[in-house]
């Protein structure tokens, strides 16, 4: 089982300075391949405390430099945002710098304040999506870039540096929306998906979708999901609870105030309507009540206990890949590193022996 990290940049309300964020977040980082992670992720996201990393691709190439086994995704580069070609050429430039080691992961944006600022219109984020995220991955496979699209008018363009080698089994797309789900299985991405559901339900959802669409394009069979958890470990049971339940908590809210989760906006934009259900759910539980099932699904508790839990999910949903979020919702550097090195020293070792 690979199992990586993925930092978010989290300001927890601004209660910091941003250089104070930075320097954790770029320490836990230069952390993973000496503990034993598989992996490191940044996501995209700009304008705020929520997450405050708006070039991803920037953070894996000093990483890289700093780095020999550790491999480099992105968690997510937000396609509407930015110019296919570009991301191309980064991508490539990356795969050299770091030996063949990026991993490319795809994504389309939920935030009305982010699309509002980049002046992107947020109803046309399916469409920017689904062409753009086609003529990246051909591009990368093939060396040349071209399209005829609406959004993205590009003559054939070749690639330079060309691109190291295949993609193939390096392509992931987030998945949170059902018509995600099928772009990306069409295009043969492995599924990544935030958790934020019970499991029985992601697998009889999310992921039952995800297999029906990528049978019906592919022979082989399909790669096994990426989830991303916020993580705390520690020795005490107690302890392992009160954190999560006040910091994953804390993170909570955050998503919710950023992604406008009480607004009725998402039901209104064309293409993001299947969050209106989640929307409508918080609204009627209330997000306290909201937060603390959202707690429950995480990885948190003593090194047994999330053993146990993980052993369950994979009962549940098949074989996954775990991607471990240490930073959130204002729990200090201390308490971060503390549990990455718990997980990594009595956790990490019976997963990786689950490959």
């Amino acid at each position: 089982m690979r199992v990586g990290l993925l930092g978010i940049y989290q300001n927890y309300l601004g209660r910091e300075s941003d250089e104070a964020t930075m320097q954790r977040e770029l320490h836990l980082a230069s952390l993973a391949e000496g503990l034993g992670y598989d992996s490191y992720w940044p996501p995209e996201h700009h304008f705020g405390d929520y997450s405050m990393c708006p070039d991803n691709l920037q953070i894996l190439s000093w990483l890289a430099g700093r780095s020999e086994r550790i491999l480099l995704g992105t968690g997510a580069v937000i396609l509407p945002w930015n110019d296919p070609l570009r991301v191309v050429e980064k991508f490539a430039v990356l795969d050299h710098l770091s030996g063949g080691r990026a991993l490319l992961g795809l994504g389309r944006g939920l935030a009305r304040r982010e699309y509002e600022h980049f002046q992107v219109d947020m109803a046309e984020a399916r469409g920017r999506f689904d062409e753009a995220a086609a003529m990246i991955f051909d591009a990368l496979e093939t060396g040349f870039i071209e399209g005829d699209g609406p959004h993205y008018p590009q003559v054939r363009t070749e690639i330079r540096p060309r691109p190291f080698k295949s993609w193939r089994d390096r392509f992931y797309c987030v998945g949170m929306s059902p018509e995600s789900v099928e772009t990306g299985a069409r295009l043969g991405a492995r599924l990544m998906t935030l958790t934020q559901q019970p499991w029985d339900v992601y697998r009889d959802g999310t992921l039952a979708e995800y297999l029906k669409h990528w049978s019906k394009h592919h022979d082989e069979p399909s790669p096994a999901p990426l989830v991303g958890d916020l993580l705390f470990c520690d020795e005490s049971a107690d302890r392992a609870h009160e954190i999560a339940h006040e910091y994953a908590a804390n993170y909570f809210l955050t998503a919710a105030d950023h992604y406008e989760f009480l607004s009725d906006h998402l039901a209104r934009t064309r293409g993001y309507e299947n969050y209106a259900s989640s929307a409508q759910l918080f609204q009627e539980v209330g997000l306290e009540t909201a937060a603390r099932g959202y707690v429950e699904l995480h990885t948190w508790g003593t090194p047994q206990q999330i053993l146990e839990k993980l052993e369950q999910r994979k009962a549940l949903i098949g074989d996954f890949e775990l991607l471990c979020i240490p930073s959130y919702g204002g729990l200090s550097t201390q308490d971060a590193e503390g549990s990455l090195r718990t997980f990594a020293e009595k956790v990490l070792p019976e997963l990786h022996a689950w490959r």
